[in-house]
């Protein structure tokens, strides 16, 4: 039973810290971590019904998770923004760097 609460409070632990202020593929990478280990356990353990099946499915989901979170976040400067110029016409250009750091 302790192994059981340890595992739902390191689950927990990381749930909250994927809510703190990070990049997208952070958080993109921590939300996949977290889908692929929940698929990786279930996995583990439907197929060797025992507790190291399960900790091995959840790591591995957890990585693979992680990997794909990250190579699918989209890459700076391909999103185009809209932007107005002095006399006042409306133009779309790729994002700048304000654009990410909310200093537009």
């Amino acid at each position: 039973m302790k192994r059981h609460t340890m595992i739902i409070a390191a689950a927990l632990t990381a749930l909250a810290l994927a809510g703190c202020e990070t990049s997208e593929q952070e958080q993109r990478a921590g939300t996949g971590a977290l889908i692929g280990a929940g698929a990786g356990a279930l996995a583990g353990q439907a197929i060797g019904r025992d507790t190291k099946s399960t900790i091995v499915g959840a790591g591995a989901g957890a990585l693979l998770g992680a990997a794909i979170g990250t190579a699918t976040t989209p890459r700076r400067g391909e999103e185009m923004c809209r932007y107005r110029g002095s006399d006042g016409r409306v133009y779309v250009a790729r994002c700048d760097e304000r654009y990410y750091s909310g200093n537009y």
